[in-house]
């Protein structure tokens, strides 16, 4: 099916149905020589995996990867690289009471009229349990980017109402994983973790944003018009399940700025041109600029709650329908990784493409 592969030369394909025997990735383009070390793309899912914690879904998978292709003695091969992860926790007959019924804010209703079918079962194809595959994939453009000096790192920087009112800088992105949620700032974590936890026990959800945060990443990454680097960043975030939003540098916030606050003056230090401020988020006409690259993603409430909502079936018909199994009540605590993959699968893929503009 069309929308199933992301990228131009590093190319990531995902396959496979939450409920299905398996989920995995096909990915292409990587160059040859690549260590990898099937251990970090493990830890990479361990991060995303359900059942982690009390305010992640308790379906309990342990999402192990094999790597079925492009990998010989611990490199890659320069050859299609296919990743394979098996379904373990299904549990299908929870989802049974919805298969005629359309879910409010769900993929139910555009998917029936789009395919004249449907994989009810977790949402099929349509379930956030496909991301386990791009974290999979994008572990391996990590190390790619590693081998360049190129950090990619996320974590949560709000839930509902409350936010870190901290900036990146002033966080030691090191202690993301010192708590459940994924909060570096961990006064504000408590309370966050114990606003979600409320909000599970009323049988409800709650939304919230992650911030990316690039290091490393070199002059003249993206293409100018319309493959623009923040183009394809926000297309990558965009594609997340439940993402309502994407903002870089100064965002929605350049708005109530004049030009001379807003303009990046550049400077000379010891050889090396850098800005004094960083409001282009270290992206200048489409094309990075040595600085840090920083963004934002806004994500939706869960849509699946545990309460009675009005919709209507295939036969038009009103029916109630209620969450039932093992849901998230917030996204994001396992959605870091994700966010963290999509933007090294960018990254990935635009310096393959830069290394074709010089000699």
């Amino acid at each position: 099916m069309p929308g199933s592969t992301f990228g131009q030369i590093f190319k990531i394909h995902t396959y496979g149905e939450s409920h299905g025997k398996a989920i995995g990735a096909i990915v292409d383009g990587c160059p040859a020589g690549l260590e990898i070390d099937e251990s970090i793309i493990n830890k990479a899912l361990a991060r995303r995996k359900p059942g982690q914690s009390k305010i992640t879904t308790q379906r309990k998978e342990p999402d192990e990867v094999q790597i079925l292709s492009g990998v010989f003695e611990g490199k890659t091969t320069g050859t299609p690289i296919q990743l394979v992860i098996f379904n373990k926790d299904q549990k299908s007959k929870d989802y049974s009471h919805i298969k005629d019924s359309f879910r409010p804010s769900h993929a139910d209703y555009t998917w029936q009229q789009k395919f004249g079918i449907r994989d009810y079962r977790g949402g099929g194809r349509s379930s956030a349990r496909e991301t386990a595959a791009r974290v999979a994939g994008g572990a391996i453009a990590q190390e790619l980017l590693q081998t360049k000096d190129v950090t990619v790192q996320a974590y949560v920087s709000q839930v509902g109402h409350l936010k870190t009112k901290k900036n990146y800088t002033e966080l030691d992105l090191s202690k993301t994983d010192d708590n459940i949620l994924r909060c570096p700032d961990e006064a504000v974590a408590q309370q966050m973790i114990t606003y979600i936890d409320d909000i599970r026990k009323a049988g409800n959800t709650v939304g919230g944003c992650i911030t990316g945060v690039i290091k490393g990443c070199p002059v003249g990454l993206g293409e100018p018009v319309f493959d623009k680097l923040q183009a394809d960043l926000a297309k990558a975030m965009l594609s997340i399940n439940a993402v309502k939003g994407f903002e870089y540098g100064s965002g929605f916030g350049a708005t109530e700025m004049l030009g001379d606050q807003h303009n990046d003056a550049f400077e000379n230090v010891a050889g090396k041109i850098v800005t004094t401020t960083n409001y282009s988020g270290g992206i200048q006409g489409g094309i990075s600029n040595g600085m840090d690259i920083y963004f934002n993603v806004a994500f939706k409430p869960v849509a699946t709650i545990m309460r009675n909502q009005e919709s209507i079936n295939k036969a038009g018909e009103k029916v109630t329908v209620k969450g039932k199994g093992r849901h998230d009540p917030c996204v994001l605590p396992r959605a870091v990784p994700i966010v963290e993959a999509m933007a090294a699968l960018v990254l990935a893929d635009h310096y393959l493409r830069s290394r074709s503009n010089q000699l």
